[in-house]
């Protein structure tokens, strides 16, 4: 900790070192014989209205009431380029989920029940990472509930292709007559290399989106379940290249202790071929290894190819694929 020249700890962070590798102490018990403190060490992700919010390597954010500091100051980032993608596909879901986070959730043994006014099917679906508790029918059916009162189509998010993925879920859902709609792939690569691919110079990075920022993302829907969604994450940053009204080029990064993810890398099509996605992905990947991120992920379509060749480029690699299955019609849930 950083201790004055008087011998004395001191705070030399402010909210003005969000995005920096901090350490901190904090009072956690205080009493007439004893004080206890507690050291925390992680990126500051916010520090809004006297609390701070902290994300360890691990992925879990610690907030801290800005009061029971004692002591803190800025360190560097810790070395992380030794460590590649290797990861199981229990570890990489997580991560996955917490880079995407719905409005609302709900438990359902270890299944997950999320939704967020319609805004996507990955925050409008089950994640079922292990046993819901129920009989499958049954866990269906509470399913379907859950999202018919919500006035949302009941949707399965099942992955195959990888070990400990959901190959026999799949299986029943399709026997049960649930429709798979759409599957996509979550790759993985280093991240170092995707920083050194491109000169980063000209791209903005930001903590927040705004309306330039939307208007390039061109997903329909974006009021304020969008941008809850698309903010959420432990550390989240948006890259813009500046353009003639909307950005030439856009980006989207969480930061989840080793992990980073890239999202919505999209470019104005009057000037694609001229690197500027692959300058996006630079910026962030570089901003992703200075907090100590040294692996990454992404998700695309089986049909965009176009970002599946840039994303090979970069040496990303399939993972596991995903698929969204709807319930059938009739089984409670008001289409109308």
């Amino acid at each position: 900790m950083e201790i004055s020249a008087a011998g004395r700890l001191e705070v030399r962070i402010t909210a003005a070192d969000v995005g920096k590798r901090v350490s901190v102490r904090r009072l956690t018990e205080s009493g007439a014989t004893r004080a206890r403190f507690t050291d925390t060490v992680g990126v500051l992700t916010s520090w809004d209205d006297d609390v701070l919010l902290i994300t360890r390597r691990d992925g879990e954010s610690v907030r801290i009431d800005a009061s029971s500091l004692v002591a803190g100051k800025v360190v560097p980032a810790a070395p992380a380029r030794r460590r590649g993608p290797a990861a199981s596909y229990p570890e990489l879901a997580r991560v996955v989920a917490r880079a995407w986070r719905p409005v609302e959730s709900e438990r359902l043994g270890e299944w997950e029940l999320r939704a967020a006014a319609g805004f996507t099917r990955r925050a409008n679906s089950v994640l079922p990472l292990g046993d819901p508790g129920l009989p499958l029918d049954a866990a269906l059916d509470t399913a379907v509930r859950w999202y018919a009162a919500r006035g949302l189509p009941a949707y399965v998010q099942a992955a195959t292709g990888a070990e400990g993925t959901e190959e026999a879920l799949c299986a029943a859902l399709e026997r049960r007559g649930w429709t798979r709609e759409v599957s996509a792939e979550v790759w993985t690569g280093e991240l170092a290399p995707v920083a050194d691919r491109a000169d980063p110079a000209g791209v903005l990075l930001s903590r927040h989106s705004d309306g330039a920022w939307l208007a390039r993302y061109g997903r329909s829907g974006t009021g304020e379940a969008a941008l809850r969604v698309l903010g959420s994450g432990p550390s989240v940053w948006f890259a813009t290249v500046p353009g003639d009204g909307a950005p030439a080029a856009i980006g989207r990064l969480v930061v989840d202790g080793r992990w980073a993810s890239f999202a919505a890398v999209e470019v104005d099509p009057a000037r694609r071929r001229r690197g500027l996605g692959t300058a996006v992905m630079a910026a962030l990947a570089g901003r992703a290894l200075e907090e100590g991120a040294s692996a990454a992920w992404l998700q695309v379509e089986a049909d965009n190819t176009g970002a599946r060749a840039l994303y090979s480029g970069a040496g990303f690699a399939a993972h596991h694929a995903y698929h969204h299955y709807r319930a059938p019609e009739g089984d409670g849930t008001d289409r109308n």
